[in-house]
């Protein structure tokens, strides 16, 4: 795939997609986003993908939208230029969440406003000792347009969403760690490492389960308990009838690694 913003290489079964303009602190301009958008369209469409990582180059993982581009599109006469954008940006942070794969975030540096939007649509934070994450938005008058207000009180307390969205602080990764937001915290030089660690461990896992087991957490996020629990009895339905829940159990009975399909 021809990307100038995007880096992405593949290690056997996890792909690596890394926001590649240092220069910018990998702000989300426009041509980035599209570049993001066409990888992750491509990551829908790859059965040999079972676990994705998302990091960024140089010192920051994301410092956010590209602020000076906001300027322009709302000095137009109409918003309609700087909503599409914000529409389009939403649609792609929408289609990372969606991926039937886990992903993981690997945070360098800063993660601000959009990336910490986009942080917010994986489903594992990895995050280096050294990394400062927030929302950012307030700071220069702006209100959240990626979703922040949306995802960030699902993922940790309310008050605590409330504190980072209205104050703008930027947070220690240590104390993220603490509320629940981020998975772990590694020395700084050790952060690749760890996410390739992880991720090599859960691309072993069945892709088929990883699959299931995504949907379920999703449609719990709108369900009452009980709800919740019925979908897996549902879901069970079909997979008891895998070729991987069958792997898997000989394995358990055969004392030996299961290698699994995702059939």
């Amino acid at each position: 795939m021809d990307t100038q913003w995007i880096g992405y290489e593949k290690n056997d079964d996890v792909a690596w997609v890394t926001l590649n303009n240092p220069a910018s602190m990998n702000a989300l301009s426009g041509p980035m986003l599209e570049e993001l958008d066409r990888v992750v369209d491509g990551l829908h469409g790859d059965a040999d993908v079972r676990c994705v990582v998302i990091t960024g180059a140089g010192r920051a993982f994301c410092a956010g939208g590209d602020l000076l581009g906001f300027k322009d599109d709302l000095a137009q006469p109409t918003t309609e230029r700087f909503l599409a954008k914000l529409k389009f940006a939403q649609d792609v942070f929408d289609k990372i969440e969606a991926l039937p794969m886990p992903v993981i975030a690997a945070v360098n540096g800063y993660a601000v406003a959009g990336g910490l939007e986009l942080i917010l649509c994986c489903d594992m934070i990895l995050a280096a000792e050294s990394a400062r994450i927030g929302d950012g938005h307030a700071r220069y008058g702006i209100i959240p347009g990626g979703g922040s207000s949306a995802r960030l009180p699902r993922k940790i307390a309310a008050n605590r969403a409330n504190y980072m969205l209205l104050s703008a602080e930027l947070v220690p990764a240590t104390t993220l760690e603490q509320w629940g937001l981020v998975n772990r915290v590694t020395p700084d030089g050790e952060l690749l490492e760890a996410a390739a660690k992880l991720s090599a461990s859960i691309a072993r896992h069945s892709p088929l389960g990883m699959r299931v087991i995504k949907d379920l957490l999703r449609t719990s996020m709108a369900s009452t308990s009980a709800q919740a629990a019925n979908a897996e009895i549902e879901a069970f339905k079909t997979y008891a009838r895998s070729d991987d829940i069958a792997e898997g159990l000989s394995a358990f009975a055969e004392k030996r690694k299961p290698v699994f399909t995702g059939k």
